[in-house]
């Protein structure tokens, strides 16, 4: 038993020869909506910095850092020796290919450049970047799904799903659990840790909490997804998203008791 994979065109859009994609619809809007979000928050702190100028114009170097990060990200984790034998394939992102921990190392990069660069608070910038992130993060994932990648291991619930991609057997929509945990419940939860004063008084915290919460979802979902093909388990049954979700998890647990031992600062 099993549901039936829903129907949709992974091209949103063709002007003449050009193909929009939902998945790069996701991409632009989970840039608009986060930038949205991200000016709101400004407001929520008596502190001046990071005001509504510092997102406007911090916002290119999060683009520069989701891609060319996960780009690197994927190229160094995932298939190294492939683009080593074909450098030039590197650019040619339209084939696909970004790890989201690689956008990660990218953000952080752009967050500490800009952030000494403008003589930020770099924790107070994180924030507010992290509390954002989990919005692309779900639409991202919806539209993986839509795509019929990344999907799960094969399974008997009744909620599986036999994906264009995946073989006869239905299969975990891991995709849609990464949307919830990821998505939905982590954006739930930075929101309302966000808005807090007693958490506001103390930068990190909501950093620390978006790493920790991501890896742990990240981890917990890679037992239902389906291992990615050219790589399989790194050790035994240990997957690369889980193996790289490892240390994110603890530089998020570094980040928040740096943040606690800190004590309260300026709201």
């Amino acid at each position: 038993m099993s549901l039936p994979f829903p129907n949709i065109d992974p091209v949103a859009l063709s002007i003449g020869p050009i193909d929009i994609r939902w998945y790069a619809l996701a991409y632009l809007a989970g840039f608009l909506l986060g930038w949205k979000y991200a000016l709101y928050l400004t407001g929520l702190s008596a502190n001046n910095r990071p005001n509504r100028d510092d997102i406007d114009n911090f916002i290119p170097f999060t683009v520069l850092g989701v891609i060319l990060g996960g780009r690197l990200g994927y190229v160094l984790f995932y298939q190294f020796e492939t683009y080593l034998s074909d450098p030039l394939s590197i650019f040619m992102v339209w084939q696909g290919g970004m790890s989201f921990h690689g956008g990660v190392l990218g953000v952080i990069t752009a967050i500490i450049g800009y952030g000494l660069y403008q003589k930020i608070h770099l924790l107070r910038l994180s924030d507010i970047v992290c509390a954002v992130v989990p919005i692309g993060l779900f639409l991202g994932r919806i539209a993986n799904f839509i795509n019929g990648e990344l999907f799960g291991r094969v399974t008997d619930k009744p909620w599986g799903f036999v994906f264009p991609y995946g073989g006869p057997e239905p299969r975990h929509p891991s995709q849609l659990y990464e949307a919830f945990l990821e998505g939905l419940l982590l954006l739930g939860i930075l929101a309302v840790l966000i808005h807090k004063p007693l958490v506001r008084v103390r930068p990190g915290i909501v950093t620390g909490v978006f790493l920790m919460g991501y890896a742990l979802s990240r981890f917990i979902v890679e037992f239902a997804r389906e291992p990615d093909a050219h790589l399989g388990f790194i050790i035994g049954q240990v997957s690369m998203g889980q193996l790289l979700s490892l240390p994110m998890f603890l530089f998020g647990a570094a980040v928040m008791t740096y943040s606690l031992s800190k004590g309260r600062q300026v709201a």
